[in-house]
């Protein structure tokens, strides 16, 4: 049951991965290999937000349906407490989640680098070569191509005009024909286009030479056949994996902590290094300013003011100018400088929440399966009706707050541990309350329970009314 369910999860939420970045495939005209790779590689990345997805499904599916079964009443009647019953599942789990930690530590970093190298690789090469009818096509770089009509029988393009912009968009060359064909070179590198019965427009200067010039000299070609070689380079080239190595997926708890202590380091001997510089030259050892007849300022105000009641209204003028000049020197270095160390500490934080999230999953597995076997137990429905709705609105609330806390601790509003442990915290409880609830066999699902409550807490305010 819990590959079933794990499978099932796996590809929606790999659709729903591949939709995000369908433009980056399709048209491309890559190998089959290439995108099975891919589809592999993505279907690893999904795993994380799968797994819990499936240990909950797959909880709930098989003690809904001892509960349906009337399994569990009779194991209970024999005897048997819950807490017994779920020991051999529970074993299993454990061993899910130490397994799903190897996975995430060592696996996922590694599928994570050649999944983001493959994507970026992917985004660089050139679509297949599709030229529409009736509108311009931009697909070739400096060329701008416009087709009315294609005779798809003799493999003619029909009523061609070229816009040539390689050489800049104010010098361009256009040619129109009646008719043309393309073909692509065996090796894939350049474009041959043979163009018939058509006229060519191309200036005889640059445009640089006769901008202020009133008759711009051009040449005008008339030609039966003509043929194009356009640099068009379709193929397929891998990036090399080691761009990735410093991205804080591509990295394992090990990596990631000496990163951290890294740049921790890096971070603070900037802030030493700029406090002294800016403490030096900007408070203890004042700069001469040329014009202002004063090489050293005294740091009491009424020395300055003493000082600047002996200057003309040009002086002072002029005194003034300098110090806003350079306060909003000070003031761009500062935000510079605040600007970087932003920068570095960001990619700090980022570090940090690939750690944790190597433990989270795990973890996550764990509470989904103490919220989802006691719950089964409790509703007592199996199939795929009840259990999958249960499963989709937990997954839904969990997924929520993970998001949130994951933002809160990205923008450095919370500590990281606590951002990224957010949902693991509030759905722990949840798992611990319908765990007690079904080792008590309590009816939290019956209305009847909740009438007679709320009956006794009604009573209870009618007495003291009274």
């Amino acid at each position: 049951m819990l590959f079933a369910t794990f499978f099932i999860s796996s590809f929606i939420l790999l659709m729903q991965f591949l939709w995000s970045h369908i433009n980056d495939i399709i048209g491309k005209g890559v190998d089959f290999i290439v995108i099975a790779e891919f589809f592999f590689y993505s279907f690893l990345s999904v795993i994380p937000l799968s797994l819990p997805l499936a240990v909950l499904l797959a909880s709930l599916i098989v003690f809904g349906n001892f509960g349906e079964k009337m399994e569990l009443t009779a194991m209970k009647a024999a005897g048997i407490s819950l807490f017994r019953i779920m020991t051999p599942i529970t074993l299993l789990i454990i061993g899910i989640c130490i397994g799903a930690f190897f996975f995430s530590n060592n696996v996922l970093p590694i599928s994570q680098k050649k999944l983001w190298t493959l994507i970026f690789s992917l985004r660089q090469t050139s679509p297949e070569l599709e030229i529409p009818e009736g509108e311009f096509y931009d697909g070739i770089k400096g060329y701008n191509i416009y087709v009315r009509h294609k005779d798809r029988d003799k493999k003619l393009l029909k009523e061609v005009m070229i816009y040539d912009f390689s050489d800049g968009f104010r010098n361009a060359s256009v040619t129109v024909a009646d008719s043309a064909r393309m073909k692509m070179a065996d090796d894939k590198t350049f474009l041959l286009i043979t163009l018939y019965n058509g006229e060519a427009f191309e200036n005889l200067k640059k445009q640089e030479e006769y901008e202020t010039a009133q008759n711009v000299p051009y040449r005008r070609e008339q030609f039966r056949q003509k043929q194009f070689v356009i640099d068009f380079d379709a193929n397929f080239a891998r990036m090399d994996e080691t761009v990735m190595d410093d991205d804080y997926d591509a990295k394992n708890m090990a990596r990631l902590d000496r990163s951290i202590d890294s740049m921790n380091l890096h971070i603070d001997s900037i802030k030493m290094a700029f406090s002294k510089n800016y403490v030096r030259s900007h408070f203890f050892d004042r700069r001469f300013h040329p014009g202002l007849r004063i090489d050293t300022f005294s740091s009491n105000v009424q020395n300055y003011n003493t000082y600047l009641s002996h200057l003309t209204e040009d002086e002072s003028q002029h005194a003034y100018n300098i110090a806003r000049i350079e306060s909003q020197i000070v003031r761009d270095e500062v935000n510079n400088q605040m600007m970087y160390q932003e920068a570095e500490e960001y990619y700090v934080i980022r570090h940090k929440i690939a750690w944790h999230r190597k433990l989270t999953l795990p973890f996550a597995c764990l509470i989904f399966f103490f919220i989802g076997a006691p719950l089964g137990a409790i509703i007592r429905k199996g199939g795929l009706g009840v259990p999958i709705v249960i499963s989709v609105g937990l997954f839904i609330v969990y997924y929520v707050i993970d998001n949130s806390g994951f933002k809160l601790a990205r923008e450095d509003v919370w500590e990281v541990w606590k951002g990224i442990w957010l949902s693991s915290v509030c759905l722990l409880p949840i798992g611990i309350f319908f765990t007690y609830k079904a080792a008590k066999d309590s009816p939290i699902f019956n209305s009847e329970a909740y009438i007679i409550v709320f009956g006794k807490i009604k009573k209870f305010f009618k007495r003291k009314d009274k």
